[in-house]
């Protein structure tokens, strides 16, 4: 059995956790708590030494971080329930929406780079928020724009989730947490609410996970 490294709250460990859950995949679920550092741990570094998660290990001991690189594998390994079509352009209309969440929103507002900005810049709470409220901003309404160019579906690209479903459900729940102001978003917003709906998202919700609140 597959094992996942992760955390509760950490967005690119939700986006694997989902399609861990859509393709019916089972495995061994680790907790590593990045709020007190564990991530630093010489453990972990030994398994990944980015000092991040999430982490997938799978039977034969294989190894691999980067949740948009663990999608891949996945995608490859267990292609029976797949999470991009075999259309080429639709493909990658759907991975250029993914790299704009995973890529240009996350990047900058992961626990790391906030912390930095608080520890060592001594940047305070407000400006702290600002500073997470305009990346969000810009990567969700690019997204929005691109969505709302389209028929409406059920998810963002289709009757069927895709990495696209994948990768920004836990976006828009970071940014729920953060207090973001969503509404402007209907698009992504509807789409959000049917996800969270569905079994799969449920499964993998930061609240169903055994190292929630620790």
């Amino acid at each position: 059995m597959m094992t996942l490294y992760g955390f509760f709250n950490s967005s690119t460990s939700y986006r694997v956790r989902i399609a861990l859950a859509l393709k019916g995949i089972p495995y061994r679920y680790e907790g590593v708590n990045i709020r007190i550092g564990e991530q630093s741990s010489e453990k972990h570094q030994q398994l990944n030494p980015s000092k991040g998660v999430p982490v997938l290990v799978d039977e034969d001991g294989f190894t691999l971080s980067q949740s948009m690189a663990v999608l891949q594998y996945l995608e490859d390994r267990f292609p029976q329930t797949p999470l991009l079509p075999d259309d080429v352009k639709l493909k990658a209309q759907i991975l250029a929406f993914c790299y704009g969440i995973a890529c240009d929103i996350h990047p900058v507002n992961n626990l790391r780079v906030l912390k930095y900005l608080s520890e060592t810049l001594e940047i305070d709470e407000q400006e702290k928020k600002a500073w997470y409220t305009h990346w969000v901003d810009e990567g969700l309404l690019a997204a929005e724009k691109v969505l709302a160019a389209r028929p409406e579906t059920d998810y963002c690209f289709g009757n069927q989730p895709t990495w696209a479903d994948v990768c920004l459900i836990p976006q828009i729940a970071n940014a729920e947490r953060f207090g973001c102001e969503l509404n402007k978003y209907p698009r992504l917003m509807r789409i959000y609410r049917y996800c969270i709906g569905q079994p799969a998202f449920i499964e993998a919700q930061p609240d169903k996970q055994p190292d929630f609140m620790k």
